[in-house]
This record gives structure tokens, C-alpha cells and sequence, in this order.
């Protein structure tokens, strides 16, 4: 019964964590964009490590990398300089460390 228990706690944590970076906030000041992320990280295991630019086509347009996580930071922002952000609609994409690119996008306000 005991081994039923801890199996079951253990799939709760994993699942827990499975979940992608969440943009919460997204601000363009002239070429300066600055994402707010949130995410549960673990620590170097696992965390959110980036997020990007990308067109409607998903063509990247700039990315961001980040470099270690924010384990004791959230929510957290960090920014990007783009000097000639292109026409039309783009997107914000985030990523973590296991599990790649997120499918969701949130609209670049202009």
C-alpha cells in the first residue's frame, strides 16, 4: 500500500512540473522587449531557459537564452534589444530546459 502511495506522489510532483513557462506579462519600449515569465523551476534539472521573438509564420526573429534558473525569482523578467522589429503580427514563444518550445504564443502588443 505504502509503495502505491509513493508512486502516486511521485507522478503529482512530475506532472506538477510538466507544465511550460507561462508568459505573464509582454511590453515593447522602441526596440526593448521585456517578457515576464513564470515558471515552476527546479533548479539546473529544470527550468525555464528561454523564450523568443517569432513572426506569424514562426520565423525567429530574436531570441532570448536564459542561463540558469530562477528558482527563488518568481515571476521573473528579463529583456531583449530587436532594432528593427518587422511589420505585421508577432509573437512571443517561451521554452524550458525539458521540454523544449512551448505551443503557445502571446501576441507582441505594438
Amino acid at each position: 500500500m505504502l509503495n502505491r502511495i509513493l508512486i502516486c506522489l511521485v507522478c503529482f510532483a512530475t506532472s506538477a512540473f510538466a507544465d511550460p513557462p507561462q508568459i505573464v506579462r509582454v511590453e515593447v519600449s522602441g526596440g526593448r522587449v521585456s517578457v515576464t515569465l513564470a515558471h515552476a523551476d527546479t533548479g539546473w534539472d529544470h527550468y525555464a531557459d528561454g523564450w523568443r521573438i517569432e513572426s506569424e509564420d514562426g520565423t525567429v526573429i530574436g531570441t532570448r537564452e536564459l542561463l540558469h534558473p530562477h528558482v527563488e525569482e518568481q515571476p521573473f523578467t528579463r529583456s531583449l534589444t530587436v532594432n528593427d522589429l518587422p511589420n505585421g503580427p508577432l509573437f512571443i514563444r517561451a521554452k524550458c530546459s525539458v521540454d523544449g518550445w512551448s505551443d503557445a504564443r502571446v501576441p507582441l502588443p505594438r
